[in-house]
């Protein structure tokens, strides 16, 4: 997994590879939600977020205002879902790649 963020694109690839963590990350939960046989009230939104993730991600430059608040937006909704934790703690760090929350 990158951690740090001064890491650049593979030689020959033109990919941040930022994005890419963030697309594996997304692609990671997506399955796991997939896979969760019990329903939740908020599993919709859950859905949703992940699918703007996964394009915000696919068009190469994600603007992280909404990146961060689609993290929120998923985090309420399948943060209670503890079979879900491992997935959305790797999304949350695939978003933090972009820089810092900025308070204020």
């Amino acid at each position: 997994m990158l951690r740090s963020l001064g890491q650049r694109a593979v030689a020959g690839s033109d990919e941040d590879p930022r994005v890419a963590e963030l697309r594996t990350a997304v692609s990671r939960l997506r399955r796991e939600l997939a896979a969760l046989p019990s329903e939740f009230p908020d599993r919709a939104i859950a859905e949703d977020e992940l699918a703007a993730l996964a394009a915000m991600a696919s068009g190469g430059s994600p603007e992280i205002p909404r990146l961060r608040g689609s993290l929120l937006l998923i985090a309420g909704a399948i943060g209670s879902v503890s079979a879900l934790a491992r997935g959305l703690s790797g999304v949350r760090e695939a978003v933090d790649l972009f820089g810092p929350t900025r308070r204020g």
